[in-house]
């Protein structure tokens, strides 16, 4: 698959990685550390991919890459796992279905683009398909829970809109430019990581496994898939893609772990992936349009819980 179609195929991959989060994370890992999970995800990732590319930024890069690897990496996996420990995680990934909402906005106040009646339309249809597909999971609310899942999205829809106002520079490619995020977000993690967590935990060969998986395929590849489609689409018709993190949570859930699947979860799939297509045939994303450097949206990650 090649063109317009195959860049969306293969930034939409990267949504379907970060919907297996949840399994390997429940399967594989440590319980609770979110912010050590965090961590081993970001940096080793970022660290490999520098050494692999051996581009560093250059002037205004270094603080912006800074800025946007602790919006898309440093704010955003803390506040993910956050709202996945504290609540259902069917509410966090309705939270994180608003992120084309979100892009809409901030764009209409940071890039002065007009807000389109079929983006809202297309973004409330995504929302209502994710919370169908969510409803056995949603459960009680906890405020904590609720202000990080939208912290979370907010955190990366922001990254989403100042990465199409900055662009792409200039002799680095989206591996560079991915390596630079994922470097400067796990930094930001890690003295957070030790001061609220402690010392490492114990890690059996199952966990040695799971992270490797985060780290290497989760992280490296789908960001990698990630900031190469945000080059080519519309900060609009990337966030479109959210609805496939949480659709793969729900279906590996049902495949691997056992887990129910109802009439009204299938319906609300539908729903979902119907507003995930119609947010690609945007005008401006079919034209193919200014780079996108933003960061992901993974609320999915622990999409599914009984």
């Amino acid at each position: 698959m090649t063109g317009a179609a195959g860049t969306v195929a293969a930034t939409g991959l990267a949504q379907v990685f970060w919907g297996s989060t949840y399994l390997v994370t429940t399967e594989f890992l440590p319980p609770d550390r979110p912010l050590f999970t965090a961590l081993v995800r970001a940096l080793p990732a970022g660290l490999l991919l520098l050494a692999v590319t051996r581009v560093l930024p250059r002037g205004d890069w270094w603080w912006r890459a800074s800025v946007l690897g602790a919006l898309n990496i440093g704010a955003f996996f803390p506040l993910l796992f956050l709202a996945a420990y504290r609540m259902p995680g069917g509410m966090a990934a309705v939270a994180g279905s608003v992120g084309p909402l979100l892009v809409a906005g901030l764009g209409a106040v940071l890039l002065s683009e007009r807000v389109r009646a079929r983006t809202v339309v297309t973004g409330l249809v995504a929302v209502a398909g994710v919370t169908l597909v969510m409803v056995p999971g949603l459960g009680s609310v906890d405020a904590v829970g609720v202000a990080a899942a939208f912290g979370s999205a907010g955190a990366m829809s922001l990254g989403t809109v100042l990465g199409k106002r900055w662009g792409r520079p200039a002799g680095a490619g989206p591996l560079a430019l991915t390596g630079w995020q994922l470097t400067a977000g796990g930094l930001v993690i890690a003295p957070l990581a030790v001061a609220v967590e402690g010392a490492p935990p114990a890690i059996d060969a199952a966990g040695v496994a799971g992270y490797g998986y985060l780290a290497l395929v989760n992280t490296a590849l789908a960001y990698w898939l990630w900031f190469r489609g945000t080059g080519r689409m519309t900060a609009t018709g990337v966030t479109f893609l959210v609805p496939l993190s949480p659709l793969t949570a729900t279906v590996l859930g049902w495949g691997f772990l056992g887990e129910s699947l109802t009439a009204v979860q299938v319906a609300g799939m539908a729903v979902a992936l119907a507003a995930t297509v119609a947010g690609q045939w945007s005008p401006r994303a079919a034209a193919g349009a200014r780079l996108v450097t933003g960061g992901p949206a993974e609320s999915g990650a622990r999409a599914v819980r009984r």
